[in-house]
């Protein structure tokens, strides 16, 4: 990487950076879960990060084609909530792409509220095959979903990340979406690696380091975890 290199993270979940210059008491500390022993941390400095948010739905439909279904929003911003010249110059790249692509003043907030809604919706998905309307269509497993958000919601108030939504809410326009196959599922059905330390382990992480007790986020991951390994996934 050279020195004005940018490394724009557009993944879902918690990213290995998320703490840094961020968290109050828990800034600049390593996630286990995301980068044990700092791997990452080490190859990518954190001055070269530029953090990303995608509402956008897109497929592999074949090799080297990509499919867009919806949306064309990158939520863009640095770890430290600057609006630097550089991240400037990315929007208004991004602008001449076609894409929507604010500057937040806190990507983390972004992050953490898209986590919100599918850190539930895919890890059920995946280890179920269900759709997101099949998945909501079920009481039992909307009832849990709201659980495992309820956690991560007061997780998220602990680090400053105030969610001011009602899980049902959130359900209430994931189902606007439509009955769309999450991006975990679609990796499970790909024989993919799925992404589930990002979008679950962390929040139990987090739980861990914000004293936030999470037995639903833990059923969700055993089960989540037991289903990649047996599938050679995870």
């Amino acid at each position: 990487l050279g020195p004005d290199t940018l490394v724009l993270c557009a993944m879902n979940g918690v990213p290995w950076w998320f703490l840094q210059g961020f968290g109050g008491q828990l800034q600049g500390r390593q996630l286990e879960s995301i980068d044990p022993g700092g791997v990452i941390d080490k190859a990518i400095a954190p001055s070269h990060i530029v953090g990303a948010v995608v509402h956008a739905s897109c497929s592999v439909a074949a090799p080297a084609m990509v499919q867009h279904g919806f949306g064309n929003k990158i939520i863009i911003g640095e770890p430290s909530g600057q609006r630097s010249a550089r991240v400037l110059a990315l929007a208004a790249l991004l602008g001449q792409a076609g894409f929507e692509a604010p500057v937040s003043e806190c990507i983390q907030r972004d992050i953490w509220f898209k986590l919100w809604g599918n850190m539930t919706m895919n890890p059920i998905s995946a280890f179920t095959g269900a759709t997101s309307t099949e998945v909501l269509d079920d009481d039992l497993v909307r009832g849990f979903c709201s659980d495992v958000m309820r956690e991560a919601r007061t997780i998220g108030d602990r680090i400053g990340l105030a969610i001011n939504q009602e899980p049902e809410d959130r359900h209430a326009v994931t189902r606007k979406l439509g009955a769309f196959k999450t991006s975990m599922l679609q990796d499970v059905e790909a024989g993919k690696p799925i992404e589930l330390d990002a979008l679950v382990a962390a929040v139990r992480e987090l739980g861990q380091l914000t004293g936030v007790p999470t037995p639903f986020t833990d059923i969700l991951f055993g089960l989540a975890r037991l289903h990649a390994r047996a599938h050679g996934l995870y």
